[in-house]
């Protein structure tokens, strides 16, 4: 693995996890929305990941076949969680139906800082990939201009 691969790979995680992180903010944002203009409450959004894998048409060896490789992860998708949302009995809220009912969001406020948590994590190992990358780039050169 070259060191531009490494710059690469830790760049796509950091473009993800950016991603998921404001997916998650504005899960957390719609937290009580009870109303859209699709209609009915804001409906839960999860990103999926993927790894980002290019294959080599050239063997990597004579007698192989070209490889596939891990270049580092994209968003697949943002997909709605179709969890049952939450009903409440709230007869004075605007949103009520007749039964004086109200459907929320199906959304844990737990849950999404957990997420949250684990997207500020992994954003921040990728940081200190790409750190360590090209702190070994600016070693290399040194040793180059010895």
């Amino acid at each position: 693995m070259g060191i531009f691969t490494g710059f690469s790979i830790s760049g796509s995680g950091l473009t993800a996890q950016r991603f998921r992180m404001n997916v998650v903010s504005n899960n957390i944002a719609n937290l009580e929305t009870t109303s859209t203009p699709e209609g009915g409450p804001y409906i839960r959004r999860e990103v999926v990941l993927s790894p980002l894998i290019t294959r080599s048409l050239r063997p990597q060896r004579p007698g192989l076949r070209g490889q596939a490789s891990i270049q580092g992860v994209e968003v697949a998708k943002v997909q709605e969680d179709r969890a049952a949302p939450k009903v409440v009995y709230e007869p004075d809220h605007p949103d009520a139906n007749a039964d004086g009912f109200v459907t929320y969001p199906n959304i844990d406020l737990v849950s999404e800082i957990i997420d949250m948590n684990a997207a500020l994590r992994a954003y921040e190992a990728n940081v200190t990939a790409l750190n360590s990358a090209k702190a070994m780039a600016m070693k290399a050169l040194e040793i180059g201009r010895a």
